[in-house]
């Protein structure tokens, strides 16, 4: 795993996550989040999910479904999100227009129910982004599609 903030006891401020992150993961946090603003209707909360293995992230909700997770690495972020049992299916309708880094997080992903799992998609480049967000609105259907952004 990537250097995380890792301290549950200590909430990490706006400007330490930046400074964490650094430029290139602020420049994908905010692209990712005005995505999702532009999709649902977004409410990011600051977590320490899962125990003390993943460190500190925002979870992103539209209304009352989760959408995903991103934490906060050095120099980088990582998007973290379920596709369940009945999402497969929508998954594999569009598996092979994402990238094989993806198509590879998918075929090891981390099992939960029959035949769905969590990915970890780490953010490094724009088609990483790209990727993450066609597998949220997989998790669900966005209000608007939009075209490709550019970052």
């Amino acid at each position: 795993m990537y250097e995380r903030m890792m301290d549950k006891s200590v909430q990490p401020e706006i400007n330490d996550i930046e400074q964490h992150i650094g430029l290139n993961g602020s420049k994908f946090l905010q692209f990712l989040e005005d995505a999702l603003m532009i999709r649902y209707d977004i409410k990011r909360e600051i977590r320490f999910p899962f125990g003390n293995n993943y460190g500190w992230g925002y979870k992103y909700s539209h209304k009352t479904k989760h959408l995903c997770y991103t934490f906060f690495e050095k120099d980088a972020i990582t998007i973290t999100l379920q596709i369940g049992d009945k999402e497969v299916q929508l998954l594999n309708q569009v598996l092979s227009t994402l990238s094989s880094k993806t198509q590879s997080l998918w075929e090891n992903r981390y099992p939960c129910g029959n035949n769905g799992g969590w990915v970890h998609v780490r953010i490094l480049s724009e088609d990483d982004l790209d990727d993450a967000i066609k597998l949220i609105e997989i998790r669900k259907k966005p209000r608007i599609v939009q075209e490709k952004q550019k970052i």
